[in-house]
């Protein structure tokens, strides 16, 4: 009862009407005191954790590795269904905040980073979209349309993927609703601006950004356009196949980065809010990543 009475005084909803056991007077003065002001809790105040930080650690990564409901969790480590809510939804945004790591204690956080990051080491980048289904919105809610994807006709949301020539994952970006085009998603992050401002680098791209050379100067660089649509020449179609298997297999490591982000089950298929989709992509693009730096580590000769 106290809990509940807290939520509306601080959201500054009316209190009920005075109950046999309450004064008048008293039921008035309280509304007044709660209405004057936002309620504010004193710092360390409200419900204590029940789970320590690596219990509330190791459950999020669960949750995100295997897709295990909160449900399955709860029973795991014997607590109620919204600690592990609650657990899973202050550390995410955590783990989307660390960026990608390309070295030990180095990581790359925004898109102007990684452009940097290629320009010094020589590298070429490779970028893609990826769409992950998600609940369909409900009847009435505006924009409902916004997430219907032009390519598979299903409710989506779309995030860009830049990696390096050996498929290392450098970026992933937040989500956008799935009708926005590849070269668009592309263009509203800046891509354009930090090519030309930037150093010189190269970054392989599928037909979707076909229109991003032409404005960065030839450093995006798309498979040829088809010049002949009907009737070609014979030795036309043998240069073009030519050209767009070049560079179909370099651009092809972009694929494989995506292959592994997808195999986290909540990036299989989203099921919960559509609103939380930007921290799931970009918590799981930077746990792969350190993944792939861990494991490139142990390679290396002594």
């Amino acid at each position: 009862m106290r809990t509940m009475v807290e939520s509306l005084a601080t959201n500054k909803a009316r209190l009920p009407s005075p109950g046999p056991g309450d004064p008048p007077l008293w039921h008035e003065r309280q509304r007044v005191r709660l209405e004057s002001r936002p309620r504010k809790r004193a710092v360390g105040a409200g419900a204590k954790h029940q789970l320590v930080f690596v219990d509330r650690l190791l459950a999020t990564l669960v949750h995100l590795r295997h897709g295990a409901t909160h449900d399955v969790l709860a029973c795991w480590f014997g607590v109620d269904r919204s600690t592990i809510t609650r657990a899973i939804g202050e550390v995410r945004p955590l783990l989307a905040a660390r960026g990608c790591t390309i070295a030990s204690g180095i990581r790359l956080r925004t898109l102007a980073e990684v452009i940097g990051h290629l320009g010094a080491s020589g590298q070429t980048g490779i970028i893609d979209g990826t769409e992950i289904r998600v609940r369909r919105p409900a009847v009435g809610r505006k924009d409902r349309e916004k997430f219907i994807s032009g390519k598979n006709k299903q409710n989506a949301v779309k995030a860009m993927v830049l990696t390096d020539a050996g498929g290392r994952l450098l970026f992933c970006s937040p989500g956008q609703p799935a009708s926005c085009a590849d070269i668009t998603h592309a263009r509203q992050l800046g891509l354009v601006k930090h090519l030309i401002g930037g150093p010189a680098v190269e970054i392989l791209a599928d037909a979707g950004h076909q229109g991003l050379g032409a404005q960065t100067g030839g450093r995006v660089v798309t498979p040829p356009h088809r010049k002949f649509k009907k009737n070609p020449p014979e030795w036309y179609e043998e240069i073009y196949e030519r050209q767009r298997k070049a560079h179909s297999s370099r651009r092809i490591r972009v694929e494989h980065g995506i292959a592994h982000l997808k195999n986290w089950r909540a990036l299989a298929r989203h099921h919960g809010r559509r609103e939380q989709m930007s921290d799931t992509i970009q918590a799981i693009a930077g746990l792969l990543s350190h993944q792939q730096t861990a494991t490139r580590g142990d390679r290396q000769p002594q």
